[in-house]
């Protein structure tokens, strides 16, 4: 969180030296929000893309307790039952 928190600190401290010089951003705020948007899914695309290419899986990220039918909470730390047939 505290880079987010530093970018956002620097962004307004340049907008406010670009307001007291009287110069306007470089580029059009729509144009460089998509800009940005295309970074940021490039970025995340990218991995994506080597993994899948080297044969990994590439599975999204999902949130859910279970993984690979293991539960993500941890064990009671008591050994499983045997079976008795």
């Amino acid at each position: 969180m505290k880079p987010y928190l530093i970018a956002l600190v620097v962004g307004l401290l340049i907008g406010g030296i670009y307001s007291l010089l009287g110069v306007r951003s470089p580029a059009p705020p729509a144009v460089a929000l998509i800009g940005l948007l295309g970074i940021l899914l490039g970025e995340q695309t990218v991995p994506v893309i080597r993994r899948a290419l080297a044969g990994n899986v590439v599975a999204p990220k999902t949130g859910n307790a279970r993984v690979r039918g293991r539960s993500a909470a941890p064990s009671s730390g008591a050994a499983p039952r045997q079976r008795v047939s």
